[in-house]
């Protein structure tokens, strides 16, 4: 997609309210033509034998009413452009957001969190600006069109004089495309790197402090910023040099108007109106002259943002950028509410059935090979193993967060084609190793924008063993946990992560280690809480505790991404010497 494809595609999403705006400010920057033509027409009529045909009070009143109406249709007119323009912004963001959260897991974005940070903000941004800006250049040409037709039927060589400055700035602005964009584009790498450092200081500060690697980390931060500095100070140098070259090539050009003005007026071929009506119309040819050349340097910037956000996409089209899809900005416009909607009798899960499902990590090699999985109704399947055994890597790779190279996944016998968006609240609900908390109260933490209605609420937080923490808090549900839930402890964080899952009332659950940090007693309530109060529930759990182990209607003991031995608790025991040095607590 070409830069002005891209334009074109954020300008056909609301071409209404972009025609609505162009209009807008074509009428705002249209006005000064009136004031102009009153002022020529007041010096006009001054002659020194008489008074002059339109009295000054009337100058006055015209001049001070057009300036009351430009200032009313500015107004209107940011009206429109913020309804335009945010709206733009707001589609790109919504479209690389969808686009994120459809892929799997491990390749969401190919950059940190603080570095995508950097795209959905600047390169958004100066996308926004650029097409904002066409609006501002049509209406401006519109003006220049009708000046132009005005003052060459006054003074031909003095109109050249005032246009020609234009050519210099699309020269100039032609003549700088290359650098322009290799300076943007570096300026915006360097500040995505600076982003990404500070999102991965602010999430490994323990680990860089057990490190003693703080002075390392902090000299590598200056270096980054201090690459940032340069690469900006370029950028930043480039695009005020151009805008001085715009600015005083237009300067230069102005100079010239006046000498030949003074020139002319002593011979008598110019009238006083008419210089009057090319100063004033001055001003504003000029503003155009530079304004269309800060729109060509918006524009070539754009197709920086443009290959920057297409690098998000990781191969998908760039079309996907600009898909027309519907924004729910208000309240009760259609938007989906966020509540989990009961399955048909008909859909609910019988079993689930995992055939030959490979995944391997790009990078190693390493992964789980051909795993063959049955879970019934209301069974307890746990997964059990050494580290690095590939227990992790199946649930993520059965839910869809990794994307499996091979192997059929069915649902009460239908293939699932999606696992990534079909694994989703009310059908499947997954708690991570580690679980993801935010600086918020411990309600909105437990819902995540899931309507609270009836007692599921406090049904989730009664099996999630978490009553009795609860009234240890200071505002109970409204206590706001911090960034990560740092108000936690490690098994309240757990348990936290324990209710969000099951306030969704899915039809199976996946724990990923969630018992780690839980002592014997909790974990025991809260298996037991589980199958008491959703005995038909199906889970499928991570674990080499004991508690969960002893529980469980099957287990599979996984070795080097493949499944060793499967069975009872009794019968793994028996048959199978590394489940037994599990089981006795030699490995973990």
């Amino acid at each position: 997609m070409s830069s002005f494809q891209y334009m074109m595609r954020l300008i056909g999403y609301r071409k209404g309210r972009y025609i609505a705006n162009a209009l807008m400010w074509t009428i705002i920057y249209l006005m000064p033509i009136f004031p102009g033509l009153i002022m020529k027409m007041f010096f006009d009529s001054l002659e020194l034998s008489g008074a002059a045909a339109i009295g000054t009070g009337t100058i006055i009143a015209l001049l001070l009413g057009a300036a009351i109406a430009r200032s009313a249709s500015i107004w209107i007119g940011f009206i429109t452009d913020v309804n335009f323009r945010f709206r733009m912004g707001m589609l790109l963001r919504r479209n690389l957001l969808e686009h994120v959260l459809k892929e799997p897991g491990a390749k969401a974005i190919p950059c940190s969190p603080g570095e995508a940070i950097s795209h959905f903000r600047d390169d958004v941004d100066q996308s926004e600006e650029a097409v904002s800006w066409s609006v501002d250049v049509f209406g401006m040409t519109c003006f220049a069109a009708v000046a132009c037709f005005i003052l060459v039927r006054i003074d031909a060589q003095m109109t050249m004089l005032v246009f020609l400055p234009l050519v210099l700035v699309v020269i100039a602005a032609q003549l700088a495309t290359t650098r322009l964009q290799k300076y943007r584009s570096a300026s915006r790498e360097a500040t995505s790197q600076v982003t990404g450092a500070i999102s991965d200081m602010f999430g490994n500060v323990q680990a860089i402090q057990v490190a003693g690697a703080e002075k390392r980390v902090v000299d590598r931060f200056r270096s980054l910023n201090d690459t940032r500095r340069k690469t900006m100070l370029k950028d930043k140098l480039m695009t005020e040099g151009l805008d001085s070259i715009f600015s005083n090539t237009v300067n230069l050009g102005t100079g010239f108007i006046l000498l030949l003005a003074g020139s002319k007026m002593r011979g008598g071929d110019f009238a006083v109106g008419d210089f009057a009506l090319f100063v004033y119309y001055l001003t504003f040819v000029t503003q155009f002259i530079s304004n269309f050349g800060k729109f060509l340097t918006y524009f070539k910037q754009m197709g920086v943002a443009l290959s920057r956000l297409t690098w998000i996409l990781q191969g998908a089209p760039a079309r996907l950028l600009t898909a027309f899809k519907p924004l729910h900005l208000r309240k009760h416009d259609g938007a989906a509410t966020a509540k989990t909607e009961p399955l048909a009798s008909s859909e609910r899960l019988q079993q689930l059935t995992v055939e030959g499902l490979t995944y391997r990590y790009p990078e190693t090699g390493r992964g789980i090979e051909h795993l063959d999985l049955k879970l019934k109704r209301g069974s307890f399947t746990v997964v059990t193993g050494p580290i690095g055994s590939g227990k992790t890597t199946l649930v993520r790779t059965l839910l869809g967060l990794l994307p499996k190279n091979s192997g059929d996944i069915r649902w009460n016998g239908q293939l699932v084609e999606d696992p990534g968006s079909f694994f989703i609240p009310p059908r499947s609900a997954y708690t991570a190793q580690v679980p993801r908390l935010y600086s918020d109260t411990l309600q909105e933490n437990i819902l995540l924008g899931l309507a609270s209605e009836g007692d599921e609420l406090q049904r989730a937080i009664h099996t999630a063993v978490m009553t009795e923490d609860l009234a240890g808090l200071p505002l109970g549900l409204q206590t706001v946990i911090g960034p990560r839930g740092v108000k936690l402890s490690g098994g309240q964080a757990q348990r936290t992560a324990a209710a969000r899952m099951l306030v969704r009332e899915a039809e199976l659950y996946v724990f990923d280690d969630l018992s780690s940090a839980l002592d014997v007693e909790t974990e025991q309530k809260l298996w037991t809480r589980l199958f008491q109060e959703r005995g038909d529930a199906t889970c499928l759990v991570v674990s080499h505790r004991k508690t969960a182990l002893a529980q469980a209607d099957h287990i599979l003991m996984m070795k080097d991404g493949r499944i060793e031995a499967e069975g009872k608790l009794e019968q793994l025991l028996a048959s199978n010497e590394s489940f037994r040095r599990l089981w006795k607590g030699d490995e973990n």
